[in-house]
């Protein structure tokens, strides 16, 4: 099924964008893990945009835990949550069946469900089912943090606007963390503001902005992952591509990297004062082989601007969103943070 991901840690995704909850249950959490419920609703709540364009519909609900947890520690048993929605409303239109978003999955998904879904709410392609995602990225996030792995997202860029980027060698905990409680996830505030009033621009000219988030994972061991079809490279790719609107996708310097000459990609080693073996540089963006390298692992994500809905008469509707990457950015954290305690429950030393 394609809500379901099975990798040591089993997420299933259940529920519709438009329907009453959306959910997750998630198996092969290692019991005894203590959750915080206010942690968990603070990641939440970064999904959040007040960026303008946005639509309320998408809001973070406050989780509703069915099973997995008692008195804040997991129970090793799946663990089972709904999200409600509360802004749901029953849309009825006499353009229904000729409703199509220009790049959207409404035309596609009509095709793959034989025309039985409903493509005026855009059921199983929307970004509200990313929910359950940063759902269980900020479970995962919590067990990997209390191992003293830190995984922060800021968007990079929007349009033509770039932010500062990590430092791919020394970035840290505290510069991951500092992002996490700032309004609009950026590292330089007035790269930020210039961000802000494109966006701004854009939603006067009722245009949409996409743009490119980075993400970092810091104190990843060595060692972490597999070869082949079952890499660390691998199962990231697999979990931020199934976030609507990510379009492409990067490790380290990517496809910078096709552009360099061996010399200068080559990232080579040395022995720090502690006896860890680490690289001078970062390119390999901190996966080798599929397999971690003790380096701070680093990837871009693509983000598409949001989709321009028009009926198959040609005529344009109002757009919901002018730009959704702001609110990607835990999604794109959580979905590293899934993928880094599946391998990690292997490691063993995770105990």
């Amino acid at each position: 099924m394609s809500s379901i991901w099975n990798n040591r840690i089993s997420v299933s995704i259940f529920g519709d964008s438009a329907g009453a909850a959306v959910g997750i249950t998630i198996s092969g959490l290692p019991e005894g893990e203590y959750i915080s419920t206010e942690e968990l609703t603070a990641f939440m709540a970064r999904r959040n945009s007040s960026v303008m364009g946005d639509n309320p519909h998408n809001n973070s609900p406050v989780p509703h835990i069915l099973s997995g947890i008692v008195n804040e520690r997991t129970t090793g048993t799946s663990l089972c949550a709904f999200l409600p929605n509360s802004m749901r409303t029953v849309k009825t239109s006499a353009k229904t069946n000729s409703l199509i978003c220009s790049g959207h999955a409404d035309y596609t998904g009509a095709g793959r469900r034989m025309s039985f879904c409903d493509i005026l709410e855009n059921i199983h392609f929307a970004d509200r089912l990313t929910l359950p995602v940063c759902f269980a990225g900020a479970i995962c996030g919590q067990i990997l943090q209390r191992r003293g792995i830190y995984t922060g997202a800021h968007i990079l860029s929007i349009h033509k606007i770039k932010d500062n980027p990590f430092d791919p060698v020394n970035v840290n905990r505290d510069a991951v963390l500092s992002i996490r409680k700032k309004d609009f996830p950026v590292i330089n505030d007035l790269k930020g503001w210039y961000m802000t009033e494109d966006i701004r621009r854009a939603a006067e000219a009722g245009e949409s902005l996409g743009g490119v988030i980075e993400c970092a994972a810091v104190n990843v061991p060595a060692g972490i992952g597999s070869p082949v079809f079952d890499g660390l490279k691998n199962n990231i790719a697999q979990l931020i591509f199934g976030i609507p609107g990510i379009s492409g996708l990067e490790f380290g310097a990517g496809f910078t990297a096709a552009r360099m000459i061996g010399s200068q990609s080559s990232d080579d080693h040395y022995v720090n004062e502690r006896g860890y073996v680490l690289t001078k540089t970062n390119h390999h963006g901190g996966i080798i082989g599929g397999i971690s390298s003790g380096m701070p692992i680093t990837i871009n994500a693509a983000v598409t601007p949001a989709v321009h809905p028009t009926d198959t008469d040609g005529d344009p509707l109002q757009i919901s969103k002018v730009c959704n990457v702001p609110k990607l950015v835990p999604c794109v954290e959580a979905a590293v943070n899934i993928a880094l305690l599946s391998h990690m429950i292997d490691y063993p030393e995770f105990c």
